[in-house]
């Protein structure tokens, strides 16, 4: 299997579909694949892609760090699923918006737009925090799936409402460390050459590294609840190793078994996209991790070409990191995920 997947993204790589990759296969705990293809950075001067390259996760964050964190305050009585936004944020009880809770931000049902510009105008954190709430909805809460990074918007202001203190702070304390993510985070301050490279930036003069992509998480200083996070293969390695193990990370527990088994529920039956908390789910629609996965599988991905995508029914679970927006065909990357997927999981 090993050649064949290296092959496969070799020649996405040599097709200029991806700049690069570093990929893993894991299947009950054993590593098959673990493997750096192509380059961190094409132009100008091309530099070979490394197992230990950071990437910029995107909307892995939303899994990574913001899903954790809630899973957090769940588990020691904070908060409920059930809970209102307006009841942590009273501003948001406008336009229709007081039955929206933190299930519906969750699962992306609360009817928030997809996605504002709010980096046009230059604003801040409270600036854009105040310009969510004064949103009305767009559909009918709780009955469509409508993904939206403004709902994680939302959930970083809560949970540092409900801390009272940083997010990076707090995530990094309950999360992070005992995982021993020590690569992992907002605005990480390592050289600029470890990272992947993304987009050309006009305010750096070269394309970004280590500077997040989502233009509303870089009005928001880097950080948030949907975009922001920058992490290796090794620490997305022992992120989903906890994951697979129900919460569990070399016999300490992490997370308990019974909120993340909750979490890949699906919670939209009614749509063609189902959701669990925080979670896609496998569902009708076409999904990235392809055609062989089993119906119980769950995942993310990320806007820069990242995914992690888990078959619980016979404990495989995929990691691809690759930096598709810094390459030619930037859409290449919708076939590419479910096809590599389908190669993998037709092993076994």
């Amino acid at each position: 299997m090993k050649s064949n997947v290296l092959k496969f993204l070799q020649r996405e790589v040599e097709l200029e579909n991806i700049p690069g990759a570093v990929v893993k296969v894991s299947y009950k705990g054993e590593m098959l694949v673990q493997e750096a293809v192509g380059s961190r950075i094409s132009y100008p001067n091309p530099e070979p892609m490394q197992l230990d390259t950071l990437f910029d996760l995107a909307s892995l964050t939303k899994v990574v760090a913001t899903l954790p964190v809630i899973m957090k305050l769940i588990q020691t009585g904070e908060i409920r699923l059930d809970d209102k936004v307006s009841f942590f944020l009273p501003s948001f009880r406008v336009n229709g918006k007081s039955a929206i809770t933190i299930r519906h931000l969750l699962t992306h049902t609360s009817g928030l737009p997809a996605h504002r510009p709010f980096y046009k105008e230059s604003w801040n954190t409270e600036e854009i925090i105040q310009q969510i709430c004064k949103e009305a909805p767009m559909n009918t809460i709780g009955e469509k799936v409508i993904y939206s990074d403004l709902g994680l918007i939302l959930l970083y202001k809560l949970i540092e409402i409900i801390t009272q203190e940083e997010f990076t702070t707090f995530v990094k304390r309950e999360i992070f460390d005992p995982l021993h993510m020590t690569e992992t985070g907002f605005n990480l301050p390592m050289e600029k050459e470890r990272f992947a490279a993304t987009v050309f930036s006009e305010k750096v003069a070269s394309y970004k590294q280590g500077i997040v992509h989502d233009e509303n998480a870089e009005s928001m200083g880097g950080i948030s609840g949907h975009a922001g996070l920058f992490s290796t293969m090794k620490d997305v390695s022992r992120f989903a190793e906890m994951i697979e193990s129900d919460g569990v990370y070399n016999g300490k527990e992490i997370l308990p078994k019974s909120i993340l088994q909750l979490s890949r529920k699906n919670f939209t039956p009614f749509d063609e996209e189902y959701r669990g908390l925080g979670w896609i789910l496998k569902g009708q629609a076409g999904s990235s991790c392809g055609d062989l996965f089993s119906d119980t599988s769950y995942g993310h991905t990320g806007y820069t070409g990242t995914s992690l995508w888990f078959d619980p029914e016979i404990k495989l679970h995929v990691i691809l990191l690759t930096n598709r927006v810094h390459g030619k065909n930037q859409e290449a990357i919708l076939r590419l995920r479910p096809r590599l997927h389908n190669l993998i999981r037709s092993y076994f």
